[in-house]
């Protein structure tokens, strides 16, 4: 298993003071931050752009950026977040004509390319990608809002990519957004998440660290 991740969602950010609000959740214990990318067509909402990646990074970000698109179609906007300082870029198999094309232009361009599957999306992408991935992002909620209840059938969901990733014996990471907080992050981690995306729990919250750090214990025991 790899180092465990929290991966605060901006979605949940107070926008207005945005860089100020990444700098303090990384200072608080986060380890990468979570760009939840949507584009009114995909998903039912509209929120931000390579723009936003590029001026945090001009702001001094320096962590990890983990850029999740939730758009459609995927190539032409790639090429965009890497130059803007993106680290992993994940999308849908549903959103791209040809996965494998994409998965190639993701890493062609320095990024690290994930493969992201809904509550109701089947895992049979991963038979024929999987050894080209470093991450695999499952939602626990479906996409397009913050704030949404845990779907709980993605536990058994994480347990099987779990035994696929830990049977390859590659360093791919297992990333879960949606609903993800305090009550539920250690089970969540049983079932064999290593990276934990949370927006409204930690950006909701009135001490970022104590939450943080809250998620790390219930992670512990």
């Amino acid at each position: 298993m790899q180092p465990l991740w929290i991966a605060p969602s901006i979605l949940s950010a107070d926008f207005a003071r945005l860089g100020e609000e990444v700098k303090s959740v990384l200072a608080a214990g986060a380890d990468l931050v979570h760009f939840d990318v949507m584009d009114n067509h995909y998903v039912p909402n509209l929120t931000i752009g390579p723009l936003v990646c590029a001026a945090l990074r001009k702001h001094g970000i320096t962590a990890p950026i983990d850029v999740h698109l939730m758009i459609e179609p995927v190539d032409r906007i790639v090429p965009d977040f890497a130059a803007a300082g993106a680290t992993y870029i994940s999308f849908h198999p549903e959103a791209s004509r040809h996965v494998d094309r994409t998965i190639g232009l993701i890493r062609e361009h320095g990024c690290k390319p994930g493969l992201v599957f809904n509550p109701a999306t089947p895992l049979e992408y991963l038979d024929y990608t999987l050894e080209k991935l470093d991450m695999v992002l499952l939602m626990s909620v479906n996409p397009g809002f913050g704030g949404q209840k845990f779907i709980g059938g993605a536990l058994a969901k994480l347990a099987e990519v779990r035994g696929r990733i830990d049977t390859l014996g590659r360093p791919v990471r297992l990333e879960i957004d949606g609903g993800v907080k305090v009550d539920n992050i250690g089970d969540i981690a049983r079932a064999g998440a290593d990276t934990f995306v949370a927006g409204s729990a930690i950006f909701g919250s009135a001490d970022y660290a104590a939450t943080i750090r809250a998620m790390r214990e219930r992670i512990a025991r």
